[in-house]
């Protein structure tokens, strides 16, 4: 990891480092999922600083990461004061997500200036940003693709959230490794399971994991190309009289 994310690393380092010698909130950019988990998993032997992802609405995948001094553990954490909502509504047409980020990285725009960005029905949409960029985007956000459209600034309160319909399974596996568990998520048999991890399609929190016997716990993401990505709900907490251990895994419908 540390050589796979080495500029995200150290990014992350002098986050934390700042946030040491100041004693005030620092932060990064929105993180992909993979570069969150990265950043989370650093900072969990590297910083005495809490560290904090967030992206603006609950089940948002672009997430900045906030170093937190002491003081700021106290309170429920502004993050309005750090993600802007902007509400996009096309009366004649209805832009996809591809448009919308086509026409904000032509604003000159940069990805990690840009959070999520949330397609509604009747022509609405919701983009989250960091507030540097929050008027560019209201001044000169004007056409998505070949239609015309109208921002304005909401709260993070008033996005509606999308709700996230699971089809949950439950299976045993003799150990929580990831072949076992891939398997049992995807409705492969262990050896075809193996076989994908060994080929790099399937990936741990959003990492391309190449190692069958990685262990796998409750809130772990995996995915395999091709069959999209599932959830692990719940892992361990049972087992069978024969010894295997329950698992409890969603996947979106």
């Amino acid at each position: 990891m540390q050589e796979e994310n080495g500029a995200l690393l150290r990014r992350m380092e002098d986050l934390a480092r700042r946030c040491e010698k100041t004693a005030a909130v620092t932060h990064s950019g929105f993180l992909t999922p993979a570069e969150g988990h990265a950043a989370e998993q650093w900072a969990r032997s590297h910083t005495d600083c809490p560290i904090l992802l967030l992206g603006g609405g609950r089940e948002n995948e672009r997430r900045c990461a906030f170093f937190l001094p002491p003081w700021a553990e106290e309170a429920p954490f502004p993050v309005g004061e750090y993600i802007c909502a902007l509400e996009s509504e096309s009366r004649f047409g209805e832009p996809g997500h591809r448009d919308y980020l086509g026409a904000a990285l032509a604003l000159g725009i940069q990805r990690e200036w840009l959070g999520d960005i949330r397609i509604g029905t009747g022509g609405k949409a919701w983009l989250y940003c960091l507030p540097s960029v929050k008027q560019h985007l209201l001044l000169n956000l004007d056409h998505v693709g070949r239609w015309g459209v109208k921002l304005r600034e909401i709260s993070l309160e008033a996005v509606p959230e999308p709700e996230r319909k699971l089809r949950e399974t439950r299976f045993t596996v003799k150990s929580l490794r990831l072949d076992a568990v891939c398997a049992g998520m995807f409705g492969l048999s262990r050896g075809a399971a193996a076989e994908a991890i060994a080929q790099g399609l399937v990936s741990k929190n959003y990492a391309v994991c190449l190692k069958p016997d990685a262990p796998v716990q409750t809130g772990d993401t995996l995915s395999l190309r091709g069959r999209g990505k599932g959830y692990v709900l719940e892992a361990g907490g049972a087992e069978t009289k024969k010894g295997r251990v329950f698992v409890r895994a969603g996947r979106p419908d």
